[in-house]
């Protein structure tokens, strides 16, 4: 019995020791710090975001017309049958959900792009918009996925309706991304709406006042001579957004996002040359241009890969231009507040360069 009892506390000292030693292991491995884990949840947040700007619209319509011959065939019907009901809802200001502008992903999203000082200094505000009107901002540059405008306009991570209260903002996109099933939901929720007439007249006329909409005026034409250190906007031409704001009676507000261009790296093709041809003909056909880019990877930031690099972005919101209401506005009347436009973003552009990563040497070329 004694030689039992003796085994036995024997194994239990053992197991004791053993136990100890596991503890100790355990707790010498290098667990991840909370900076590392913020990184990484900021790289997941702007994964999904890439991810759901480049894919989601493409792999939901495949999945959709290939449930339609399995046994879920029910559901691709049923959600065509919803497509066709809810067909004009992006026309008609949307479907905007406050719950998923305050999404925590959106707060990981915008801490990936660091910024001085502030969390909220990437988003500056440099006069009061007052709820008793509506505006048309204009967003520059348009860089390649517009990453400033959606991170300020349409999510609430920069304290958007803290810093103009009564403001309720909206940013317009391709009227093609409507068409595609899931994404069209995905984006309507945020607060974009297709850029066509009929769609921004709808939301600056039927919706009261107080409502902001984003346009990226430079488009897709813009974004093909996107890189680091261009400041060049496509905007001397592009003057319908003026004439939506006299019918309208909305004020244009200039904003630029310094650091925009410097997400993505891009081969830019010489004017004149058979890729840029390409591009241009895509551009007529399917409303956007196909771009060579590039930028980090995922899993390391000096390989190269579709995600943004982390350099900081400021959107910068400037001076309203007060405009009238004129329904039938005459070009001589576009011609005038098209150019008081460019004055009031080319002031923003140089009161605030030197702050936010450019030289006093730097100017804004307008094409």
């Amino acid at each position: 019995m004694k030689t039992i009892i003796a085994a036995c506390s024997q194994n239990l000292s053992g197991s004791r020791a053993s136990i100890q030693t596991a503890l100790r292991t355990l707790l010498a491995v290098p667990w991840p710090s909370q900076r590392d884990v913020g990184s990484a949840l900021q790289l997941l947040a702007v994964l999904q975001w890439v991810l759901s700007f480049l894919l989601l619209g493409t792999v939901s319509l495949l999945l959709l017309v290939y449930l339609l011959f399995t046994s879920l065939w029910l559901i691709p019907v049923l959600y065509l049958a919803w497509i066709i009901f809810d067909w004009d809802t992006p026309e008609k200001g949307g479907r905007r959900l406050p719950c998923l502008r305050r999404w925590t992903v959106w707060k990981h999203f915008r801490d990936y792009f660091p910024v001085k000082e502030r969390r909220r200094d990437g988003l500056v505000k440099t006069h009061d918009l007052s709820p008793s009107h509506n505006y048309i901002i204009g967003s520059h540059p348009h860089g390649i996925l517009c990453v400033g405008a959606f991170c300020n306009f349409i999510t609430g991570s920069t304290g958007f309706d803290e810093l103009f209260p009564g403001i309720r903002s909206f940013l317009t996109t391709l009227a093609g991304n409507f068409r595609l099933p899931v994404f069209r939901e995905y984006l309507m929720s945020g607060g974009l709406f297709p850029v066509t007439r009929r769609a921004i007249g709808y939301l600056l006329s039927q919706k009261g006042t107080g409502n902001a909409v984003a346009i990226v005026i430079g488009g897709a034409a813009e974004s093909l001579s996107c890189r680091p250190g261009v400041t060049t906007l496509i905007l001397k031409n592009r003057k319908g957004f003026v004439r939506m704001a006299l019918r309208h009676g909305a004020f244009l507000v200039p904003s630029f996002s310094f650091g925009e261009n410097d997400l993505f790296r891009q081969v830019v093709f010489e004017e004149g040359s058979w890729m840029r041809s390409i591009q241009r003909r895509f551009q007529k056909m399917i409303g956007f241009a196909p771009c060579l880019f590039y930028g980090r990877g995922l899993t390391s930031c000096r390989s190269r890969g579709f995600l943004p690099y982390a350099r900081p972005i400021t959107t910068v919101v400037g001076e309203p231009v007060a405009v009238p209401k004129v329904e039938n506005p005459s070009q001589e009347l576009v011609d005038r507040y098209h150019e008081l436009y460019i004055h009031a973003l080319l002031k923003l552009f140089n009161e605030n360069k030197t702050k936010y990563g450019l030289s006093e040497s730097d100017e804004l070329h307008i094409l």
